[in-house]
């Protein structure tokens, strides 16, 4: 029989839900602002001619924030499996997302998934 997750690790998983809940918010609703602009360092002209690009993406980060959710609030085992699947696939798109547009996301979102992956994985 498998143990619930740990707090530390529920907790981590939230983070990192609550990351690409906000992550969501900058690409689908604040892209041209300058808060957005700051965060993924675009220009207003660049912005503006992808707010249609960016808001898909943001949905894509809504996706991932929902399954953290779900696994973080789901009762094992599936919570850890949906904790683990939804981890790996974070981690797999910030590899891709530090090699293709910047480095900084290998450390904004890439570096949390593992910390939760591992937290995840030695709480069971």
């Amino acid at each position: 029989m498998m143990r619930p997750m740990s707090t530390l690790a529920t907790l981590a998983v939230l983070v990192l839900a609550a990351l690409h809940a906000y992550i969501l918010v900058l690409e689908m609703f604040l892209w041209t602002t300058p808060r957005a602009r700051a965060a993924f360092g675009t220009s207003a002209e660049f912005a503006e001619g992808t707010k249609a690009l960016a808001a898909n993406q943001g949905l894509y980060n809504g996706f991932l924030a929902a399954g953290l959710l779900w696994g973080a609030v789901a009762s094992d085992p599936v919570g850890f499996q949906v904790s683990v699947f939804f981890l790996v696939c974070v981690a797999v798109a910030g590899v891709y997302g530090a090699a293709t547009a910047s480095r900084k996301i290998l450390f904004v979102q890439t570096v949390p998934a593992l910390v939760a992956l591992a937290l995840v994985l030695l709480a069971h």
